[in-house]
């Protein structure tokens, strides 16, 4: 699978990832189990949205739109 977003937080990432499902694309939240083993300390950068490479553009083109709104 392919980094297609790095999200802000946890809830971000599982709203851009139930966009991407919305639309047909399967998506998958990242992060999770690294943000628990390092607690409230250092958790930037740790949710992720990755998709298939064949979705990557569309998925991109997706979240381009979403950015914009």
């Amino acid at each position: 699978m392919e980094l297609v977003y790095q999200a802000q937080d946890f809830t971000e990432a599982h709203i851009v990832a139930g966009m991407l499902r919305a639309n047909g694309i399967e998506a998958h939240v990242a992060g999770h189990y690294l943000h628990g083993a390092l607690g409230e300390v250092g958790t930037m950068n740790l949710a992720q949205v990755h998709v298939q490479k064949s979705d990557f553009i569309a998925a991109r083109i997706l979240i381009e739109e979403y950015n914009e709104e």
